[in-house]
């Protein structure tokens, strides 16, 4: 274990450039609408791993997301999203408030189709990328004692695309795993840092071999393991919402 953080911590001045961390955000994108491609009528009403989701769902709050990930950066450090993280709140508060919003703006999301709203995800997502590199280095906002560059959110919103495409792999009954799973768990420390990874829900074998997309995963509150015949289920750890953690408190009016 101790070879498997040296590792992550050798690999983690690679995350502090924008070049290397930003191609495995686009990754995130790109897998994104890869797996959306798979989808049709049907599927889209497919639940997915969180119980109050449905994957068409999960195509609306990527649409949001990428909205507010800009709009964050529109206002950095003075967002709504760096107001709130300065209250020094507990992560369970934090999720809670995060959910409420996450809630909100699907609620007033304007009916769309799922791949129109992919569609749109992928253009903001993508502006958002191109804006980060003169800014990598600035301060986006403060968590308790650690300040969150731009580029550590850059790191969150990484994560919260690959986070999300394994969502949609599950209601897909299949699954997800990045290409560079190391890269991915270096941007959730970098701009998650008040949800750690929870190493006793690894189990020992995992934490013996460390496997860092499983870290992602157990630290965003997924469950590890999946059910037979269906999508993971999203268990007690799935409370840990957050920005970039799965969003199990949401709830959103059922389409007639």
């Amino acid at each position: 274990m101790e070879r498997a953080h040296s590792r992550t911590r050798d690999m983690s001045a690679l995350a502090q450039a924008p070049v290397p961390a930003l191609a495995t955000y686009h990754a995130g994108v790109q897998a994104v609408c890869q797996l959306a491609g798979l989808f049709d009528d049907l599927t889209w009403s497919a639940q997915t791993p969180c119980p109050e989701w449905r994957a068409f769902e999960v195509a609306g709050h990527l649409r949001c997301v990428a909205d507010d990930f800009n709009e964050y950066l529109d206002e950095a450090p003075v967002s709504r999203y760096a107001r709130l993280m300065a209250t020094g709140a507990h992560p369970d508060t934090l999720g809670r408030k995060l959910a409420r919003q996450n809630a909100a703006e699907l609620a007033a999301l304007a009916d769309a189709s799922p791949d129109d709203h992919i569609a749109a995800f992928v253009s903001s997502a993508r502006n958002y990328a191109h804006r980060l590199s003169a800014v990598w280095d600035l301060p986006h906002h403060q968590s308790r004692d650690t300040v969150v560059t731009v580029g550590g959110m850059a790191g969150a919103a990484c994560a919260e695309w690959h986070l999300h495409a394994w969502d949609l792999a599950r209601a897909l009954g299949t699954d997800y795993r990045p290409a560079d799973p190391a890269a991915v768990l270096i941007g959730w420390r970098a701009g998650v840092p008040h949800l750690p990874v929870p190493y006793a829900s690894l189990g020992a074998r995992a934490v013996r071999h460390y496997d860092p997309w499983h870290a992602v995963l157990a630290a965003s509150g997924r469950q590890l393991a999946s059910t037979a015949g269906g999508p993971a289920e999203a268990g007690a750890g799935a409370r840990r919402s957050s920005l970039a953690a799965l969003p199990a408190r949401l709830r959103r009016r059922r389409r007639d």
